[in-house]
């Protein structure tokens, strides 16, 4: 399979998938937002398990890909953004509804600009993806440090503008890194999985823009 035919068959698949995956979500979460009783039953759980399952997930995505069956990639994808969803609720309701159509918006145009980057450019993004990693794990760091010692105002907003860089790299690297996957995990496979790739950056570019930009209801 030569690379015209996979950015050919291989992207249409991805994009349409990581649009299941977000309408998944933003669904669900506004979904519980219309059923208190039904969102608070839900939230009582706790957000713990939630990310629990969701991380749980995560790794056998990336450890099982090659063995796993296409139906059960699907499977658990569709299962990741419904857990997202679960939590998503609370931000329908913390933040104005106005302001979340805004910020999509703007996150959408932002992505779609670094994705389309991604997938013309020439140039090996290997190095790039080594860099952002690096800074994903340190504002992990820095995140937990803030929460559980600084509690800095000032230092949670660089967090979370240093965030939003790293998670807009992330969008050009996954695209551009998905169709060298095809060749050991199948295209069904490799969409499904880049779009898995691209709705978790999706979604954390999306919560960092909310968190800098976002209006909050009174």
């Amino acid at each position: 399979m030569n690379e015209n035919n996979v950015n050919t068959d291989l992207y249409p698949k991805m994009f349409t998938w990581l649009f299941i995956g977000l309408l998944v979500t933003f669904a669900t979460g506004y979904a519980l937002t219309t059923n208190v009783d039904m969102m608070l039953n839900v939230l009582s759980i706790g957000v713990l398990p939630i990310a629990i399952a969701e991380i749980v997930i995560a790794i056998i995505l990336g450890v099982r890909l090659e063995k796993m069956n296409p139906i059960t990639t699907k499977i658990l994808y569709i299962g990741y953004a419904i857990l997202t969803g679960l939590t998503f609720s609370s931000i329908f309701i913390y933040f104005e509804m106005s302001s979340l159509i805004s910020i999509f918006i703007i996150t959408a145009v932002i992505f779609g600009l670094l994705a389309f980057y991604g997938y013309v450019t020439k140039k090996d993004l290997t190095k790039l993806g080594t860099i952002i990693f690096i800074g994903l794990i340190g504002i992990v760091i820095g995140e937990l440090l803030n929460l559980l010692i600084f509690k800095n105002a000032t230092l949670d907003l660089g967090i979370t503008i240093i965030g939003v860089l790293i998670f807009v790299g992330y969008v050009a690297y996954d695209v551009n890194r998905i169709k060298y996957m095809v060749g050991y995990i199948g295209e069904e496979k490799a969409a499904v999985y880049g779009a898995f790739q691209l709705y978790l950056d999706f979604i954390n570019l999306f919560i960092r823009l909310l968190q800098l930009f976002g209006k909050r209801n009174d």
